[in-house]
């Protein structure tokens, strides 16, 4: 596990120095060319450095241990990453959209052969960094929102060589803004379901979990009565967090425990959940709702 999450760390930084190096070639390649294009790319390049940054410091932080100010840990982090990455892309795909209507009725002079050198070189460090961080973007949100900011880098380089040739080639400048119009959209539609899911995580969202059919499980065990007020949430997109009160019998604290490990193996095996707390209960609130918050309606002992 330690030697899976330095590697992450090791493919966030490597990552950030390529894209930086990335912004630097283009910006000089957009200069010197007259393109637009390639400068508008270079920026964009240059935000997603800024933005892999903060994937990175995230993730450092995230491997702090737990402590008396975030007993959870600081795996929620990445998260505030993850969103704010994914609603930088979002900006990002609106600036674009805007910049490529306006060269639709302005279009410009472009260098088409300097373009393309400098795409290409763009499109190979983009491809590099984009297998680095592919798979680790299959379990991780931080992780897929900076994988994504490459993704979209790798788009908009092939819509700038594509581009570059048809003017070089055919003088055709309308495609350029035309690419651009659709990475965008890519990019919008990528985006967005990070931003929700990651609104979920930070607003306690429930985990897709079947609830009624955990009670019938937990039922089966031996000494238990009754399930309420259950309680799940996610304090990053791997770990759910699940309480609940349970009814049991009258018996010994150390029969108790037995109970206690059961139901921690039924939810963690088949449930997957992370982290369990239990309240044991004689007959108090035997008959409330599952999911519930109010206790005004628990039998009194």
């Amino acid at each position: 596990m330690g030697e899976k999450k330095t590697m992450s760390g090791q493919k966030f930084l490597t990552v950030t120095l390529l894209n930086a190096a990335i912004t630097v070639v283009e910006i000089v390649g957009g200069v010197l060319s007259g393109s637009l294009s390639l400068l508008s790319d270079a920026f964009h390049n240059l935000g997603d450095t800024f933005s892999i940054a903060i994937g990175y410091f995230a993730h450092r932080i995230s491997q702090r241990c737990e402590d008396e100010h975030n007993t959870y840990g600081y795996g929620r982090a990445q998260i505030l990453a993850a969103l704010l990455n994914a609603l930088l892309l979002v900006v990002v795909a609106i600036f674009l959209v805007a910049e490529a209507v306006r060269r639709l009725f302005q279009p410009e002079h472009i260098n088409g052969d300097l373009m393309m050198i400098v795409a290409v070189v763009g499109l190979v460090a983009n491809l590099i960094s984009a297998v680095l961080m592919h798979g680790g973007s299959k379990h991780n949100m931080n992780m897929k929102a900076t994988y994504l900011h490459l993704l979209s880098d790798t788009l908009s380089s092939f819509g700038v060589i594509f581009g570059g040739l048809m003017i070089a080639w055919y003088n055709v400048t309308m495609i350029d803004p035309i690419i651009t119009i659709l990475v965008a959209l890519y990019i919008s539609v990528e985006s967005w379901p990070i931003v929700r899911h990651a609104v979920s995580i930070l607003m306690q969202g429930a985990p897709k979990l079947d609830y009624e059919a955990i009670k019938e499980d937990l039922m089966k065990i031996d000494g238990i009565t009754s399930v309420h007020h259950i309680h799940a949430w996610m304090i990053d997109e791997n770990r759910i967090v699940f309480s609940a009160h349970v009814n049991m019998r009258d018996m010994k604290l150390s029969e108790a425990e037995m109970i206690y490990r059961r139901i921690e193996r039924v939810l963690t095996t088949k449930y997957h959940i992370s982290h369990v707390t239990i309240q044991a209960e004689d007959v108090r609130g035997k008959d409330a709702e599952l999911i519930s918050l109010n206790e005004d309606t628990a039998e009194k002992p």
